[in-house]
């Protein structure tokens, strides 16, 4: 059997990343048009779609197709997609670029010229619809409502031409993968059927077993971890990485797992980021997403399980990639091992609930991990960790996701 295509009519990658001496002739030519500043945010989108992680997209969204993904899921051209990919500019900016003209898309936090693009379009939106339609919240305590409120008033939509990865490649050489890579990988281990798990922590038991689950039925799991911008007292990707590796050596069968990251930042969309987590799984080759509770949720914006129950609502064929959807997950001590939801017959009195913030806050405070929240390998990296800093980590106990 095969891998699942990429996203898209065409079931091709779209790659946008130059090379070679077009790259430095549209380097040089960078450097005489206009400078528009972009985000972190905005600068991670643009990576995915430089390596075709983003396929088919040729570029930051029009107006038409920011309405139909807000509206119905769906592009101008019928594409499915579940978040706008967008780029903005100030009003002043924007009064001085033309249609039709190229602009150098520069990031805001190293001055580097990340792409080219010719502005097709200039347009703004009621940024307030957005956050309703994608985060079901306009409270500016939720950080990807925050994201989107504040940034500038006019969008600009065109194809862009990728220059730079940014310092991934170099920051995370032995895991930053491009879904041509991770793709090559698979078909070399003979895996038809993956499952992405989607992570920004170290793995504790409840991780581990959910991984496990799916190892059970398919060819093998990718552990896709989150490197783009992390939030105050999240644990650093070359810690995690550490972490995660001991976990595989010392509890997975050889050959059963790949581990690899991506340039994303978190949007924390809950139900519609878990449909662009298993859309762009797609493109990495990921035949399946495993999707437990409160999938990129935070706070209390979503029901655990609203991330299950969207991959019901969209139209069939929307996708290749399918959730593997996973109850709650604990140990149990009656049990005696893990457990879910649907498997466990005991009371909450006996279930030991697994979370990566509570483990950040009781390592960060000097408190005793209970037995079985986590294996005492990893935890042994992990105290290293709080150990060496030179500053108390406040952890916030708002119930960011868990890894997923």
């Amino acid at each position: 059997m095969a891998l699942v295509n990429p996203h898209g009519k065409d079931k091709a990658l779209k790659s946008l990343l130059l090379s070679g001496a077009e790259l430095e002739a549209e380097k040089e030519k960078a450097q005489t048009l206009n400078q528009v500043n972009i985000s972190s945010r905005e600068a991670g989108d643009l990576i995915m779609m430089g390596i075709g992680g983003f396929t088919p997209l040729a570029g930051f969204m029009a107006k038409a197709d920011w309405q139909g993904v807000c509206d119905n899921f769906t592009m101008e051209d019928g594409t499915f997609w579940p978040i706008p990919i967008t780029v903005s500019t100030t009003e002043g900016q924007a009064g001085s670029i033309k249609e039709g003209e190229e602009v150098a898309l520069v990031s805001e936090e190293t001055g580097e010229a990340m792409a080219t693009m010719q502005v097709t379009e200039q347009y703004t939106i009621d940024k307030a619809y957005e956050c309703e339609q994608v985060f079901k919240t306009t409270d500016m305590e939720h950080p990807g409502v925050a994201m989107v409120m504040n940034q500038p008033e006019v969008n600009l939509a065109g194809p862009v031409k990728v220059l730079s990865e940014g310092s991934f490649p170099v920051d995370y050489p032995a895991i930053y993968l491009r879904p041509a890579e991770t793709r090559a990988i698979f078909e070399e281990k003979g895996w038809s059927t993956v499952a992405a798990f989607q992570t920004r922590n170290p793995m504790h038991r409840s991780h581990e077993y959910l991984a496990k689950i799916a190892i059970e039925t398919l060819d093998g799991v990718f552990i896709h971890m989150l490197l783009g911008k992390l939030k105050p007292g999240d644990i650093p990707s070359d810690v995690r990485q550490e972490a995660i590796d001991t976990l595989i050596e010392h509890y997975f069968v050889k050959d059963t797992v790949a581990v690899g990251g991506y340039p994303l930042d978190m949007r924390y969309a809950g139900p519609r980021e878990a449909l662009l987590h298993a859309l762009f799984r797609q493109n990495y080759g990921c035949s399946h997403l495993i999707v437990g509770r409160d999938h990129a949720g935070v706070g209390d914006y979503y029901g655990p399980f609203d991330a299950h129950h969207i991959f019901d609502e969209i139209p069939a064929g929307s996708l290749e990639t399918q959730p593997l959807k996973i109850d709650w997950t604990f140990y149990c001590t009656k049990c005696d091992g893990m457990a879910s939801m649907k498997t466990c017959p005991h009371g909450k009195e006996d279930r030991l609930i697994l979370s990566g913030t509570k483990l950040r806050k009781m390592l960060s405070e000097g408190e005793e991990v209970p037995d079985h929240f986590s294996r005492p390998e990893v935890l042994t990296i992990l105290r290293a960790y709080y150990e060496g800093l030179t500053e108390k980590v406040e952890i916030k106990t708002h119930k960011y996701s868990e890894g997923m």
